[in-house]
């Protein structure tokens, strides 16, 4: 039964033009639909981690929902047409975000319009990588070789228009070489191929490629962000090792329906960082190669305005569009 106090909340909410289950006392009062990527994906291991701690911090129980159709753009969808009410988010991630948008035709969203953004959770660098028995032992060696044998050389991805495609083209461009793209059906066809000598190079995350890094199987040669990752301290940036103003990462968030209460945002956004600022949590990332990165709301908002924009010119300038 509401207080005295829960009634006076709620008309306040009403008066400022929220519906009165925006109160944290009548919100959530069902579950809460996560939409994430395929089983073992990066989105989908973080919507569960986050989905579990969440849930108990909220007193309602978060279901993770598995989507991945289209590069992710029927989950978006999924939620960009939901209601607008707390119960449906979306972990959003660089390619429904900022690469979808430019290589589907109708994605079935629109990222700047259709989205309240809670908080980026999660991101962090992909690796450069080559097969041991490669003659390059660095970014400078690999350019070098590419330019000598203009078109001759490759790098693989999980598929047209997924984020190390894009930050492949990146590469290309910005080195000024000249190399053919094989895409493959994932990531792990992808890791085959390069093990077996059949790429060139490859950028992946840190979390597929460690295990073979660490094996001596896979040479790293860089990292794409701004800054080293703490996993491999002596590898250099892109940036540092001869590409001047590359910086690509990969990155998750959590978003909701545009309209979604104000007040609703401002408890997610409050309970994820407060989950977040853990040893264990700070750990659990950086197991994995990344950080949490957490953002306000407006500063998500601005990031993924700013990645639309970025990966936009380099997509259209590649001509990547999806088959």
């Amino acid at each position: 039964m509401k207080t005295r106090r829960d009634w006076m909340l709620c008309a306040l909410a009403t008066a400022a033009g929220l519906p009165a289950w925006a109160d944290d006392a009548a919100w959530p009062s069902k579950p809460i639909r996560l939409i994430a990527g395929a089983p073992g994906s990066i989105t989908e291991i973080r919507a569960r981690w986050l989905a579990q701690r969440l849930a108990q911090a909220l007193g309602q129980s978060v279901v993770v929902e598995g989507n991945s159709s289209a590069g992710g753009n029927v989950g978006a969808q999924q939620v960009a047409h939901s209601a607008a009410d707390g119960y449906t988010l979306l972990m959003i991630h660089q390619g429904t975000a900022a690469i979808n948008p430019h290589v589907y035709a109708k994605p079935g969203y629109d990222t700047l319009r259709d989205f309240a953004p809670i908080t980026r959770f999660g991101h962090g660098n992909l690796l450069l990588t080559v097969p041991s028995e490669s003659p390059a032992t660095s970014v400078a060696e690999l350019i070098r070789w590419a330019k000598s044998r203009p078109g001759a050389l490759n790098y693989g991805s999980p598929g047209i228009g997924t984020p190390p495609h894009v930050a492949g083209e990146m590469f290309v461009r910005l080195a000024g070489i000249d190399a053919a793209h094989i895409p493959y059906k994932g990531g792990g066809a992808l890791m085959t191929a390069l093990l077996g000598g059949q790429l060139t190079w490859s950028m992946e995350g840190l979390t597929a490629q460690l295990p073979h890094v660490k094996s001596g199987r896979l040479r790293p040669l860089a990292v794409t962000g701004a800054r080293r990752s703490g996993a491999l301290p002596e590898v250099p940036t892109l940036a540092e090792a001869g590409v001047p103003g590359y910086e690509f990462e990969g990155w998750t968030g959590i978003a909701a329906p545009s309209g979604t209460p104000s007040a609703v945002i401002a408890r997610l956004h409050a309970e994820i960082v407060r989950l977040v600022d853990t040893t264990e949590a700070r750990d659990w990332f950086a197991a994995a190669g990344a950080e949490p990165g957490l953002l306000s709301p407006d500063a998500f908002s601005q990031f993924i305005r700013d990645e639309h924009d970025k990966l936009g010119k380099v997509i259209r300038a590649a001509g990547i569009r999806a088959e």
